[in-house]
């Protein structure tokens, strides 16, 4: 049997990996131009199909018969293949945002939702929230309810980012600022590239419930295995695959004192991990054209710190990486959003005495000690966790994966 996903780019899509995991069967990308819909439509070799973007609406034309999600979505992201030849289309999209919203923990009835975005995924999060009670109301560009009179909204306890805006590659913006919502008890966004957008961040530190929507993807990817083979699959399966593909995508973001330890433990951990190891400091000299001795002694360090967080914009918005850090990026805040979008901060302890200075501009210039004084009140703000270094690097590498693997 062959199932596919049908969409106009599909790069950076996971749903070859989330398929090769719920069932023994091939998944293919079919990645077809506007033009090219129609014929392979009719004369196309597949059993069964997932439709993205831009095709959910287009490929209802082709189909003989529609479910009654599909008919009340009026979009189409499943397309099985009857024993006559003809299609049939199914919506999952319905029980993937489902998943994702009881998932979060969210109570949602009685209560004002905003659902940002007019397009399919927003039909999805209306038809979902109004079966659990929600009032919605929709915020598009253009319309009654729109950005510019968002104060209209204020009451509004849930946020739901049904726009792409905040999505990878251009993962430094957000579609709103939830500080105009006093209110707020919680933000769902449908994104899961970066795993972690500057909305859910914006959340998450002011303590809202927050679920970005990887769960949606593999639970809507659940339901259509299931209209693919015929075969019932336990919904616990949804969560191990969530958790597999977190562990796989998310970057491990190593901070702490210069000489703690970070290049030699990431490479251990890229190691066990099967992770790519990259020092953001390798990246400097490429983009200042010079070394990063010869940066601070002829720009000074606010020169090397721009620098530094334009390697680290880079690299951090890639996933399945572990990167070591500068020990002193902790000490620009724009850093802070860029090293969380897709990663879980680790902060390497070790001994001052056990901290070299050599080849280490400001170690050997303010001393380590005034150094760590003056960082460690940011390191203890920015890291998800403290791993002790006094050990070998190996127990270091080891005490990371431990926690890695019991990550939900």
């Amino acid at each position: 049997m062959d199932y596919g996903l049908l969409g106009e780019k599909l790069g950076h899509s996971y749903s070859a990996i989330i398929h090769s995991r719920l069932g023994d069967y091939s998944y293919i990308h079919f990645e077809k131009k506007p033009e090219e819909l129609d014929a392979f439509l009719k004369t196309g070799k597949f059993d069964g199909l997932n439709v993205t973007i831009p095709y959910k609406k287009a490929v209802i034309p082709y189909c003989a018969e529609l479910t009654p999600q599909a008919q009340a979505l009026g979009a189409v992201n499943t397309l099985v293949r009857k024993s006559d030849g003809s299609l049939l289309g199914h919506n999952t999209d319905y029980f993937g945002f489902e998943t994702m919203l009881k998932h979060s923990g969210l109570s949602v009835s009685g209560k004002k939702v905003l659902v940002l975005g007019s397009g399919g995924a927003s039909n999805v999060a209306v038809a979902v929230l109004q079966a659990h009670g929600a009032m919605t109301v929709v915020i598009s560009r253009q319309g009654q309810n729109n950005y510019e009179n968002l104060h209209l909204h204020a009451d509004a306890a849930v946020i739901v980012n049904a726009t792409p805006v905040g999505m990878y590659p251009n993962t430094d913006a957000a579609p709103v600022d939830i500080a105009r919502f006093p209110r707020l008890e919680g933000v769902l966004d449908l994104i899961y590239n970066p795993a972690r957008t500057r909305l859910l961040q914006a959340a998450e530190d002011r303590g809202l419930i927050t679920e970005n929507g990887l769960l949606m993807l593999v639970a809507q990817a659940k339901e259509a295995s299931q209209w693919f083979t015929g075969e019932s699959i336990s919904d616990e399966k949804i969560f191990e695959i969530h958790q597999q593909l977190r562990q796989a995508e998310e970057n491990i973001i190593l901070i702490g004192m210069p000489g703690s330890g970070k290049s030699t433990v990431g490479r251990l951990l890229a190691e066990k991990t099967g992770k790519v190891f990259v020092d953001a400091d390798a990246l400097i000299p490429e983009l200042a054209g010079k070394s990063i001795a010869e940066v601070f002694a002829e720009d000074g360090e606010d020169v090397f710190r721009q620098h530094e967080t334009k390697a680290l914009a880079y690299l951090c918005k890639e996933s399945e990486i572990v990167v070591a850090t500068g020990g002193g990026c902790v000490m620009r805040p724009e850093n802070e959003a860029i090293l969380r979008q897709n990663g879980i901060i680790f902060c390497l302890e070790r001994r001052l005495d056990s901290l070299e200075a050599e080849g280490r501009p400001l170690s050997q210039s303010v001393g380590v000690a005034e150094l760590y004084r003056i960082r460690q009140p940011k390191y203890a703000e920015l890291a998800d966790y403290f791993i002790d270094n006094n050990g070998t690097p190996e127990e270091a590498a080891t005490a990371i994966l431990k926690i890695w693997e019991e990550l939900e």
